[in-house]
Parts: C-alpha cells; structure tokens; sequence
C-alpha cells in the first residue's frame, strides 16, 4: 500500500512539473499578441483615457497659440515702454504699460460685514459698471467680505481700481502687492493730548 503511494505521489509530482516546464515554454515561444479589438459599448473609462491619450500623441498638427491654454501661450509683446519718459510719469501708469495684455487679479475687501447674498449683488453692480466703461473683469465672491476681480487685460486693472476706491461699499483693494484704502474704511479717531 505505501508503495502504491508513493508512486502515484512522485507520479503525480512529476505531472505538475512536466506541466509547468510545458506552460512556460509556451510563454517563451509565443509573441506577444495585440489586445482584442472590443466593441467601443464595452469601453470603460480607463479604456477611453488610454484612447484618447494615443490620439493626443499621434497628432501631428500643433494647435494654433490661440487655442492654447494660457500658461501655454507664448508671452505677448506689449507695446514699447518709452523709458525716455518714464520719470515723468506716475507708477500707476508704469503699471498699466507693463501689465498690457497679462492676466492681473485685483483682491477688493468690502466694508462693513455684508452677507453672502449682499456681497454678490453689490460686485455685480460694479462689475455691471466696468462693463459698461469697457472694462472687462471676471468677479469671484470667495468670502462674505471679499471678491476678485480677474482681468485678462491687465493695463484696465488700474483703470477699475480708479472706479472701486470711488465706492462707499469698498474697505480696501490689493493689486500687484499694493493696497489702497477705499471710501468704507472707517478713519480712526486722533488721540486727544490733554495738557
């Protein structure tokens, strides 16, 4: 009996080996085949990723630079800075000939303690106003008390900067690290010196 065991055990032992060595020869021989074709309704969305990624990179023709997202663009040439006149003018002007044609946000920190609601119909109201003075800006409320403005010209910052300060509703605005007090700020008192 013990003998017919291990015979059929070193039978079987031999079996598997002979079937592993016959498995990884047909490993060795084979090419790798090209995935099956698949009917584009059983595509999932790593499948259409994949897809799209090889037609990104077969495509020959570059898009043209308009098309192209903005950090992709090449720099924009502004119009020439005449520095034999540069110290005649204001540095609000030097801004504006330096900032043509680049994006530039304006940070506008309102007065008082207004409520969501409140905040975004006042910055629409401004924002109304710069459209109709042919500037434009995009407007984000990000907090009760506080917006931007996103210009993609960025010389009509300062010329919307000009207009905001006029505004009752405006506590402050921050614009290229500057920040220039507005209408609403509340002007501490002086101290009394008693003699």
């Amino acid at each position: 009996m013990r003998k017919d065991f291990s015979v059929i055990s070193i039978t079987l032992v031999i079996l598997v080996l002979v079937a592993q060595f016959v498995k990884t020869e047909d490993k060795v021989g084979k090419k790798e085949e090209k995935p099956k074709k698949k009917d584009l309704r059983d595509y999932t969305d790593a499948d259409m990723e994949r897809l799209y990624d090889q037609w990104e990179e077969n495509d020959d023709e570059p898009l043209p630079p308009d098309e192209l997202p903005e950090y992709m663009r090449p720099p924009k040439e502004g119009p020439p800075i005449d520095f034999d006149n540069i110290g005649k003018m204001n540095p609000d002007d030097i801004m504006k000939m330096t900032k043509k044609g680049k994006t530039v946000m304006m940070f506008v920190n309102l007065a008082g303690s207004p409520l969501r609601h409140e905040s975004e119909d006042l910055t629409s109201l401004w924002q109304g106003a710069l459209r109709n003075n042919h500037i434009q800006a995009e407007r984000y409320v990000v907090e009760d008390t506080r917006a931007i403005f996103l210009f993609h010209d960025g010389a009509q910052a300062w010329d919307a900067k000009t207009f905001l300060l006029e505004q009752d509703g405006i506590a402050e605005i921050q614009l290229e690290g500057q920040v220039y007090p507005g209408k609403g700020t509340k002007a501490k008192p002086k101290a009394k010196v008693e003699l």
